[in-house]
């Protein structure tokens, strides 16, 4: 994420604009690596959000405020005995280094007026939030968001009362500081091999891969241009670019503009124009702005990400486990079904007890149940009588009998609950939102694979399913369509009536589709059209053909006992079709 040096300055500036001379109000840590600081200025009140996360770390103004722990923190104290009631005298940034100090005029122990330095370190998985004040000449820690010692780092120790040493250095040049002459020496004695953006991100402070490739994209080059393949008017071509961004760099002329991508999800954000995206971008005049809506929407995709990836661990291991225990099950019916066998084998012993004597291992008998009379050999435990040989065989044979009717039904239960967990896995794999993903989390609460928490249990409360049902609207005929075993369970037996048409991937994992009918008759182009979706929300997604089952709701039942979302159907008829989304009229459903 290029929240660079300059994305940096220009947050700086904006503070600055805002904040100076504004008195700290509260301070909240709503997150184990986030602060709140809310502060008023000019009849105006600013919320500062400043994170450490390793992913997320960032410093901006927000109007989304999140909701904050019962007990604050530890740091959150700190930063509340500290700086509450403080004003904050100025906003600095040393270079164009990602690192800001909030220097904030407040008050000592004893009443006394100090100045106390909030420094936010942007450095990916090792940034921090810091609070320092002057003592002798340096700034000594009071205390910091993430704390640790040399075991961690060889560079410094983050503890308090320890001494505070900044980052270690990038010896990265200040684009402000350059002439022409100095830039283009400091580009030709690079590696000629590199690229040009390379060079310029290596050797330039603060401007991220991104703003390098922009350099070069508005001077008309190949964004991978060799330094090689660069003569002295390229060279100047990416000066003049560079000199523009110092003149805006200067005079605070910043234009933050936020990067989509074709389905509007952020992708890329910066502190000025970005001429390679032609298309897919907002331009604001605020960094925060941009900043903000870049986050929230990050966040909210690892969120979904994260929950994604907790139930499809909780899911897989307990798939892994059925499939395990199908596996003994057919072992055990391979074993079991030997049973005639030994029934045999006790009648051949029964009429030939005469022919027996204990101390026999074994006996070759005539077997009078095959045509031929073939002769079978059977193993005897020499300390049995002949007739407790041949009640050893009848045992087994009951024995496997009775194994035979237990590993079937437990066979078939263990199947039905791999088929429910492969459809539940195929609805995470669907998710779209993290409300989707929390419903599913929901019905495996409910259904025992993850234990419900104390606070769930006492809220008990139950969403209104069908506010997420998809729903289609094809020449005046409604379609809908389940997203989770939840949502079809409710489609189907609660919300379809008896002449709505159901449709279902056949022995595919999928969603279950219903068709509107109104009691009118449905004509084939709507049918293959709502088979197309129940293809499309299936696992068989990616095929080109996948069969349909289709048949009225008055066909579909559901067994006793069965989990959510199974039902056995009949007087059904069979569509091929290539799986395929249309635009839905709404998110929802009414009941």
């Amino acid at each position: 994420m290029p929240y660079d040096g300059l994305v940096m300055c220009a947050v700086c500036h904006e503070l600055s604009k805002k904040l100076i001379g504004g008195r700290i109000e509260k301070i909240y840590q709503p997150l184990k690596e986030e602060i709140l600081i809310f502060i008023s200025n000019s009849k105006e009140r600013y919320h500062l959000l400043a994170s450490s996360s390793a992913s997320f770390a960032r410093i901006h103004l927000t109007k989304n405020l999140k909701s904050n722990p019962t007990t604050p923190p530890t740091f959150c104290m700190v930063l509340r005995k500290h700086l509450e009631g403080g004003r904050i005298q100025s906003i600095t940034q040393k270079g164009f280094d990602r690192i800001l100090h909030i220097h904030i005029d407040t008050k000592d122990d004893i009443g006394n007026p100090t100045t106390k330095t909030l420094i936010i370190e942007i450095m990916g998985k090792h940034s921090n939030i810091i609070l320092v004040q002057k003592a002798q000449g340096e700034y000594q820690i009071i205390d910091a968001i993430k704390r640790y010692s040399h075991c961690l780092s060889r560079h410094r120790e983050v503890l308090p009362g320890k001494k505070y040493i900044p980052p270690p250095p990038h010896n990265k040049a200040n684009i402000l500081n350059l002439s022409e002459e100095s830039f283009i020496n400091l580009v030709t004695s690079s590696d000629e091999n590199l690229s040009l953006s390379d060079i310029l991100q290596k050797n330039l402070e603060g401007f991220s891969p991104l703003m390098c490739r922009e350099i070069i994209y508005r001077c008309n080059l190949p964004v991978d241009i060799l330094l090689n393949y660069c003569g002295e008017y390229e060279l100047r071509l990416v000066w003049q670019q560079l000199s523009q961004i110092c003149t805006d760099l200067k005079q605070h002329k910043f234009s933050p503009v936020l990067v989509l991508d074709k389905d509007s999800n952020v992708i890329d954000f910066a502190a000025f124009k970005l001429i390679q995206f032609e298309n897919h971008k907002i331009v604001s005049s605020s960094m925060s702005s941009v900043l903000e809506k870049f986050y929230e929407q990050k966040y909210y995709q690892s969120q979904i990400q994260s929950k994604m990836n907790s139930l499809l661990t909780i899911v897989k291991q307990n798939i892994s486990k059925l499939k395990n225990k199908i596996s003994k099950h057919k072992k055990s019916l391979q074993s079991a079904n030997q049973k005639d066998k030994w029934r045999t084998y006790g009648e051949l012993l029964t009429a030939n007890m005469h022919l027996l004597k204990k101390g026999m291992d074994k006996i070759e008998l005539e077997n009078f149940y095959s045509e031929n009379l073939d002769k079978v050999t059977i193993e005897l435990n020499p300390e049995l009588s002949p007739a407790e040989n041949a009640q050893a065989y009848f045992k087994k044979y009951n024995k496997a009998k009775k194994t035979i009717e237990n590993v079937t039904q437990h066979l078939k239960t263990a199947e039905q609950e791999l088929g429910y967990l492969e459809n539940v896995e195929h609805y995470i794999k669907m998710a779209k939102s993290l409300e989707e993903l929390l419903e599913i989390e929901s019905e495996l609460e409910e259904q025992g694979y993850i234990k419900k928490s104390q606070e769930k249990k006492k809220r008990n409360d139950k969403k209104d399913i069908s506010s997420n049902i998809l729903k289609y609207k094809i020449d005046d005929v409604i379609i809908m369509v389940g997203k989770n075993n939840r949502q079809n369970e409710y489609l189907t037996h609660r919300l379809a009536k008896p002449h709505d048409i159901w449709l279902h991937t056949k022995e595919i994992p999928g969603s279950h589709v219903i068709i509107k009918t109104e009691g009118k008759e449905i004509d084939d182009v709507i049918i293959k059209k709502a088979a197309q979706l129940a293809a499309y929300y299936s696992k068989a997604r990616n095929s080109s053909k996948v069969p349909v089952d289709y048949t009225y709701i008055k066909n579909v039942k559901k067994s006793k006992g069965a989990k959510p979302g199974f039902v056995i159907y009949d007087n059904y008829k069979t569509v091929i079709v290539k799986p395929e989304e249309f635009s839905t009229t709404s998110d929802s459903t009414s009941k």
